[in-house]
């Protein structure tokens, strides 16, 4: 079902008469079954749209859209695909219980995939699916590919239905998408010879296959389902000269690295992280692929922007992955402006001590570090930390969390968004 949920003032929609709560129903005689549908088949520009007004009055609009022009609306969120796998790597099944029930919904959507960037197995894929990729050519894809041995990918992904990815692959491929692909490496389930064989597998499309990046498995205190070895500096080192050996043969071949190791890969492996040379276009920053190397290079280019603070004490909220590499930053910060920036490393209370990543920290977290610190003129912490609506993980909205601090307290991306004179911020 395809129905507005907002029409822009003095757009064509609201000319039309369409009205929150309209239901799109089809376009030039196409039933609209989602927002894919929608975008596709109104870049024509004659449109005979059927709706469904609020009333249940059935209508139809005869319109003559100007080039460029958009319709106006926007729509209610899609029904999202549900996983029909129980990967025992998944972090949704290393949640505890008792938190907000969006958080335990496991997505695998085709659609999210292209509209999003959102990681999918593929697993779901139905004919008509493969039929509407080709036709609306939804590329690239963001693949979940994980092992392309097809009894390796059902163990890993605990399902024995889900289909060959290589099968899958050769198919979208053939009818020119394209795609970045992902593995959760597993050690003792698809690292040494599983590896090889799906990075084989891979580099075989060719051109089809834009980017590989391969990322250590990460499990909580409550992650149930893991059978897997633990991932210690000996396997992330192992990992990674598979990485370094496949980006060799890749610019010797083709001219760029093709595959990329994650930095919670190099930090695990305890080896120093690439400069942001190293990551091309960043085809995978979104997957914590060179993330630390662009937030050195935004820190660099920006630093000349900051004021002075001179005698200011500020309190920056990190994760322990993070906290070795943060001395750096906060001494080019400390020099610049003055302040005297204070480290406070913080243990994940709510997925425990191997969750280590910053912006997975939870509200109890920030208010455990900050509480008591009335000697600080602010904190500031992590952006990743918060979603859309301004809450943490553990539900904790961060307007209430900053009114209970004895400090301003203010998220921050990459230190100069909060730092820079408002005007001369820059974008994370």
């Amino acid at each position: 079902m395809v129905r507005v949920s907002r029409v822009i003032s003095g757009s064509i929609a609201e000319e039309l008469g369409i009205v929150p709560g309209t239901e799109l129903l089809s376009i030039n005689g196409r039933e609209l079954a989602d927002f894919l549908d929608w975008e596709f088949l109104t870049a024509d520009d004659e449109l005979l749209i059927a709706a469904r007004l609020p009333d249940g009055e059935l209508v139809e609009y005869d319109v003559e859209v100007p080039e460029g022009e958009p319709m106006g609306l926007e729509l209610e969120p899609p029904t999202i695909r549900r996983c029909a796998n129980r990967c025992e790597f998944c972090f949704i099944e290393g949640l505890p219980k008792g938190l907000r029930k969006p958080l335990y919904v496991r997505d695998d959507d085709y659609r999210l995939s292209f509209a999003y960037g959102n990681f999918a197995t593929l697993s779901n894929v139905k004919e008509r699916d493969i039929q509407r990729i080709l036709e609306y050519r939804l590329s690239p894809l963001y693949v979940s590919v994980h092992a392309t041995p097809w009894e390796a990918r059902k163990k890993l992904l605990n399902n024995p239905r889900v289909p060959n990815i290589l099968e899958q692959l050769t198919r979208l491929a053939e009818g020119g998408i394209q795609f970045h692909a992902q593995m959760v490496v597993v050690p003792g389930l698809n690292d040494g010879d599983v590896l090889e064989q799906s990075l084989t597998d891979l580099w075989n499309f060719g051109d089809a296959v834009l980017s590989v990046a391969l990322v250590p498995v990460g499990v909580t205190q409550f992650s149930h389902l893991y059978t897997g070895e633990s991932m210690d500096v000996g396997n992330s080192r192992k990992i990674l000269a598979a990485v370094e050996a496949w980006e060799a043969r890749a610019l010797a071949e083709r001219g760029e690295r093709w595959v990329y190791g994650s930095d919670e890969l190099y930090l695990l492996a305890r080896r120093e992280l690439p400069a942001a040379e190293h990551y091309g276009e960043f085809p995978q920053i979104e997957n914590g692929v060179g993330s630390i190397a662009a937030l050195r290079a935004r820190v660099a280019n920006h630093l000349g922007e900051l004021p002075r603070l001179d005698g200011q004490r500020i309190g920056i909220v990190t994760g322990s992955a993070m906290a070795p590499l943060m001395p750096e930053f906060l001494e080019q910060l400390g020099r610049q402006t003055g302040a005297h920036f204070e480290l406070i490393p913080m243990v994940n209370s709510l997925f425990g001590p191997t969750v280590t990543t910053a912006g997975l920290l939870v509200g109890a977290d920030i208010r455990r570090a900050l509480t008591d610190r009335t000697d600080l003129d602010l904190a500031l912490i992590p952006a990743e930390t918060i979603n859309d609506a301004g809450v943490f993980l553990d539900d904790e909205p961060f307007v209430a969390l900053r009114e209970s601090l004895p400090m301003p307290v203010y998220p921050s991306y990459d230190f100069i968004d909060a730092l820079a004179p408002e005007g001369q911020r820059v974008a994370a």
